[in-house]
C-alpha cells in the first residue's frame, strides 16, 4: 500500500465543512488530501488526523463533538428518568463464586451501587469475612479498576493488577494479606498477561515501555514473559520467555499448582495457539508440544507428566486429551472426553472430577466425567441459560458455579461431588419482576439456507401484530458465543413493551469452529447476512416492522451494525454500533489490532483488501441513502479498538449523510474498551443510549 496527496493550492489543503446541512449544528472537522493507494486503487483518508489522539486538535474535536451529543440527550425529557430507574435496578446486592486458594476462600461483594466489587476473604464458608482489596478507594473517580488478581499458592500474598480508565494497559502491585501491608513492588507496562506466582515471586508478560504520547495507539510488539522476586526492582526482572524473530506474537505464563511445571503459551492472533513446557524442579530446557497455531490448547491440570489438556485439536467442537511430555509426539494424545454433537466449552477440576460445561444451540449443560473420562451425571440446571464462572479445586469436593438467563440475574450455586447434591448459595434480589416475561429460541434461515438461531425476550401475551419495538444485538466474530446472560440495562427495553432479541450469527462459536470459520475473512458477509436476515424475520413473522427495530453491537459487533447499516439502511430505525472496528484497511496498524488479521485477512493481501474495501463500514458511507439515527459510542481511552475508529466513521457519516435523523457521537472520557467501567459511568451511559433509541423511536417509557 502506497500513501500519496493530491496536489492541491496551500490554501486548500486543508477544507474545513461545516455539517449544517440538516436540522443538527455538527462541529467542523477538517478534511485532509491524504490519499493511500492499495494495488493500484485510490483510496481517500481524508480524516487520517483523527488517529492522534492526544493532539489538542483531536482533543478539541472531541469537546465539540459530546456538546453537541450531550446538549441533544440533556433535552430528552425522560433521560433523567431512564437512568433513574436504571439506577433502581443496579441497586441489588452481587456476589461472585468462591475460590479456594491457600486454604482460603476469596470472592467479590458489591453492595448496590458500588463504582467497583470489593474482594474479600473467609478462612472457611462458616467465618466472618475480611475485606482484602476495595478498588473504590483507588480513585476518587472511579476511573481505577481492579483488573485481576492471583494469590500465591501459601495464601500469603495477593499480586493485583489495576487499569486506569479502563486502558489494557496493567501495573501490578503486591500486598501481605497476614501483615495487611502494601509491599513497594510496583510492575508497568503489563498487558495482556497472568499473574503466574512460583516461589518467592511470580512470572508476568509485558512489551517495552511506550512513547508516553503513543502509549493508547501505538503497536504493541515483542511481548517478553519475565520473572519478579518480591521485594526487589522490576529493573531486576528476568526474560524468561521471548522470541525476538516474532515481534508479533504474544507469550503467557501459567504454572501448574504444585509449581512443577511452568506453562508458556504463544499466539500470534486471538485463536490458536502453542505450548511450551519447562520442568521447574528438574530445571529443564523448554520443550514445545505442539507444531502449528491452528488450534486451541488450554492445560486445566496434569497428574504426574500427563498434561490434561482441552482442545479443538481434530475436533471443531473440541474435547480433553492427556499429553505425556516426556514422549513428545505431537498429536498421537490419549484421548479422555472425545469430541460429541455439543460444543464442550468449558473443562474445570473438582476434587478427582472433571467438570465439563457443554454447549447446546447457545446455552449450556453441566456435566460430571471421572478423569478418565466416564460420564457421572449430569447437573441439573433451573432453566435455559448460562453457566459461568465454574470453580473448583483438586482438594475439594465443593464445586460452585454462577448461573444466569435474560431475567434471571446472577445465582451462585453449591454442589457437593460426594453426595451429589446441589444447594443455592447466593440468590440476589433485584427490582424486577422475571415473572412477567418469558424467552423463546427461534431458527430462522440466513441468505444461504443456514440455519441460525435466536432468542427472543419479551412480556407474556405479547401480540404479534407487526409494531413491536425491537433490539436485535449480535457479535458474530472472534469464536465468541452468546449464550443467555442478565442485563440489568434491557429491563428498561423489556418494561415498556420491547422485544430483546439476540441473533447467535455465524463467526461466533456456539457450533464449534466450522461455525467460526463460516464468519472469518473471506466469509465475513455470511455474518452480515445473517444478521440482516433476523431482522426480515422479526419483519416476516409479524414480531414488528423497519420502523420498529434498534440494532447494537460492541467491538467486532460494532463492525457488525456499522457493515450492515451501510449495506440495508432502510431497514432499522436506529443504529448504535460501540467501539467498533470501522477502518477496515488500518485495523492492524494499532495495539494489537495486528492480532486479529488471522480473523479479518488484511488490507495488505490484494484479495483480502477488496473484500475488506466491500465491506469496511468507514469505506461505504453512502451518500444517497436515509441512514437510521445513529449514535455512534466509544471512549476516548480504548486502546483495545483505538477511537479513531469511531471518530472517522462519525466524521464520514456527518458529511456525506444529507437527512434529518440525528448521526452523533458519544465519546466517554477516562474510560477504555469496556472493561473497569465504574458503576455510576455505565448507569449514565445506558441511560443515554436508551434516551436516544426511545426518542428516535417515538417511545414514551412508562416511567
Amino acid at each position: 500500500m502506497k500513501t500519496k496527496k493530491i496536489l492541491f493550492p496551500v490554501f486548500i489543503a486543508l477544507i474545513f465543512f461545516s455539517c449544517n446541512n440538516n436540522k443538527y449544528e455538527y462541529p467542523e472537522t477538517k478534511k485532509g488530501d491524504i490519499v493511500d493507494n492499495y494495488f493500484g486503487k485510490d483510496v481517500p483518508a481524508p480524516y487520517r488526523w483523527l488517529e492522534n489522539d492526544t493532539s489538542q486538535a483531536v482533543r478539541n474535536w472531541v469537546t465539540k463533538q459530546n456538546k453537541v451529543t450531550f446538549n441533544y440527550l440533556e433535552n430528552i425529557p425522560f433521560r433523567n428518568k431512564i437512568k433513574n430507574r436504571l439506577t433502581e435496578i443496579w441497586n441489588y446486592k452481587k456476589v461472585s463464586t468462591p475460590k479456594l486458594k491457600g486454604g482460603k476462600y476469596f470472592y467479590f461483594k458489591n453492595n448496590g451501587l458500588q463504582n467497583h466489587d470489593v474482594l474479600f476473604m473467609k478462612e472457611n464458608l462458616q467465618s466472618e469475612e475480611k475485606m482484602v482489596l476495595d478498588p473504590n478507594t483507588f480513585s476518587e473517580d472511579g476511573s481505577v479498576s481492579l483488573a485481576s488478581y492471583k494469590i500465591s499458592n501459601d495464601g500469603k500474598y495477593i499480586a493485583y493488577a489495576i487499569s486506569k480508565s479502563g486502558s489494557d494497559w496493567r501495573e501490578i502491585h503486591i500486598k501481605d494479606l497476614e501483615e495487611n501491608t502494601t509491599l513497594e513492588d510496583h510492575l508497568k507496562w503489563v498487558k495482556f498477561s497472568e499473574i503466574a506466582w512460583y516461589k518467592d515471586g511470580f512470572y508476568y508478560s509485558r512489551y517495552n515501555k511506550p512513547v508516553e504520547e503513543k502509549k493508547h495507539s501505538q503497536l504493541n510488539k515483542n511481548h517478553k514473559v519475565f520473572y519478579h522476586k518480591l521485594g526487589t526492582s522490576q529493573k531486576e526482572d528476568k526474560i524468561i520467555f521471548n522470541k525476538p524473530s516474532h515481534p508479533e506474537r504474544n507469550y503467557r505464563a501459567e504454572v501448574s499448582r504444585d509449581e512443577k511445571y511452568l506453562y508458556i503459551y504463544e499466539s500470534k492472533s486471538t485463536h490458536g495457539n502453542n505450548i511450551f513446557v519447562k520442568n521447574l524442579k528438574e530445571n529443564d530446557t523448554f520443550v514445545k508440544l505442539t507444531t502449528s497455531f491452528k488450534y486451541e490448547y488450554d492445560i486445566i491440570g496434569h497428574s504426574g507428566d500427563q498434561l490434561i489438556v482441552h482442545t479443538n485439536y481434530q475436533a471443531p467442537k473440541y474435547k480433553v486429551v492427556r499429553i505425556d511430555v516426556q514422549k513428545k509426539d505431537v498429536g498421537n494424545w490419549l484421548e479422555v472426553i472425545p469430541e460429541r454433537n455439543n460444543v464442550l466449552q468449558e473443562v474445570t477440576i473438582a476434587g478427582d472430577k472433571l467438570i465439563a460445561a457443554y454447549m447446546k444451540d447457545a446455552h449450556n449443560k453441566l456435566k460430571v466425567f471421572s478423569q478418565l473420562g466416564e460420564e457421572l451425571y449430569e447437573i441439573d440446571l433451573p432453566q435455559l441459560g448460562s453457566v459461568n464462572s465454574i470453580s473448583g479445586n483438586p482438594e475439594s469436593q465443593k464445586l460452585f458455579y454462577s448461573f444466569s438467563s435474560f431475567t434471571e440475574p446472577k445465582q451462585i450455586w453449591q454442589h457437593n461431588l460426594d453426595s451429589k447434591k446441589t444447594s443455592r448459595f447466593f440468590k440476589p434480589d433485584v427490582d424486577f419482576n422475571s415473572d412477567k416475561y418469558v424467552t423463546k429460541q427461534v431458527f430462522y434461515e440466513s441468505k444461504d439456507k443456514t440455519r441460525i438461531p435466536m432468542f427472543l425476550v419479551h412480556k407474556k401475551g405479547l401480540k404479534k401484530n407487526g409494531k413491536n419495538p425491537v433490539f436485535l444485538y449480535g457479535y458474530g466474530g472472534f469464536n465468541t458465543s452468546l449464550t443467555p446472560r442478565f442485563s440489568k440495562s434491557n429491563i428498561v427495553w423489556l418494561e415498556n413493551g420491547g422485544i430483546y432479541a439476540l441473533a447467535n450469527i455465524r463467526g461466533g462459536g456456539e457450533y464449534g469452529e466450522k461455525w467460526h470459520k463460516q464468519g472469518m475473512k473471506l466469509n465475513k458477509q455470511n455474518v452480515f447476512e445473517d444478521f440482516i436476515s433476523a431482522a426480515e424475520y422479526l419483519i416476516d413473522t409479524n414480531y414488528t416492522n423497519k420502523n420498529k427495530i434498534a440494532i447494537h453491537g460492541s467491538s467486532n459487533g460494532g463492525l457488525l451494525i456499522g457493515a450492515v447499516t451501510n449495506q440495508r439502511p432502510e431497514l432499522f430505525e436506529v443504529a448504535v454500533p460501540q467501539v467498533g472496528v470501522m477502518d477496515m484497511l488500518r485495523y492492524h496498524k494499532f495495539t494489537i489490532g495486528w492480532a486479529w488479521k488471522d480473523e479479518y485477512g488484511s488490507s495488505q493481501d490484494s484479495l483480502q483488501f477488496e473484500n475488506l474495501y466491500d465491506y469496511s463500514p468507514l469505506h461505504n458511507i453512502k451518500e444517497d441513502a436515509e441512514y437510521p439515527a445513529t449514535l455512534v459510542m466509544t471512549s476516548d481511552h480504548d486502546d483495545r479498538v483505538v477511537p479513531a475508529h469511531s471518530y472517522k466513521y462519525i466524521a464520514t457519516l456527518q458529511d456525506k449523510y444529507d437527512g434529518d435523523n440525528p448521526t452523533m457521537i458519544r465519546i466517554q472520557t477516562k474510560a477504555g474498551h469496556g472493561a473497569g467501567k465504574a458503576t455510576n459511568v455505565a448507569i449514565q451511559e445506558e441511560a443515554d443510549m436508551w434516551s436516544f433509541i426511545f426518542k428516535n423511536m417515538d417511545i414514551k417509557p412508562s416511567y
